[in-house]
């Protein structure tokens, strides 16, 4: 469900008050739209096969996924689809192994998105207990489909540029860097991280003009 677009704006005007420079950025580029996708185990699988190729590719074996599984988005058709036809879908070995992986662990029972902790660390650690799913996808699903409002995925690299471009700093900071700057932004750091994609979104836009 992601974070809601007036929910998105008080915390991005909450920011603002805390840090003058999201408050001159806001100004200099605009509110964010909202970032929204599925909750649940599709969203899931979805980032798994997009890992390491083009957003036109991923979507291309998504299709084709979709095809050879009779419908991706029940895991028992995950479940009883062959390598080969996955293979041939576009999927390799790993991704596979990480797919069946996913499906498993929710038609288990093991993974319930209904009841993942309300605790932030710890859903992200019930998340990347499931073989393929990192941090960083585990936070990326925890903004967008459940719209956490304090999940900030300091190692996504466009928001340490962003953030450091927001802050006025030299050069790209680290991770840890982006997490210890962004402790007084608590609880609105989902949406200073939905606002540096955004930032540099419309900073590429501006440079072009």
């Amino acid at each position: 469900m992601g974070i809601a677009a007036k929910d998105l704006e008080k915390s991005l005007k909450a920011l603002g008050r805390i840090e003058p420079a999201f408050a001159a950025a806001l100004k200099r580029v605009g509110l964010p739209a909202p970032r929204i996708s599925e909750r649940g185990y599709v969203t899931l699988l979805r980032a798994i096969v997009g890992q390491q190729v083009s957003i036109k590719a991923a979507a291309a074996i998504w299709t084709r996924v979709e095809g050879a599984t009779g419908g991706a988005a029940d895991p028992a058709n995950m479940a009883r689809t062959s390598d080969e036809d996955l293979r041939a879908a576009g999927l390799s070995r790993q991704k596979i192994a990480y797919a069946r992986s996913l499906a498993d662990e929710v038609l288990s029972g093991r993974l319930d998105f209904d009841r993942l902790p309300a605790d932030d660390e710890e859903a992200i650690a019930h998340l990347t207990a499931v073989k393929g799913i990192g941090r960083w996808t585990a936070e990326i699903y925890l903004l967008f489909a459940e719209g956490r409002p304090d999940v900030f995925p300091a190692g996504d690299l466009a928001v340490q540029i962003e953030i450091g471009n927001i802050m006025g700093l030299d050069g790209k900071p680290t991770e840890k860097v982006v997490r210890e700057l962004a402790e007084p932004w608590r609880p609105h750091r989902g949406a200073a991280a939905v606002f540096a994609w955004h930032h540099r979104h419309q900073s590429n836009i501006l440079a072009k003009e």
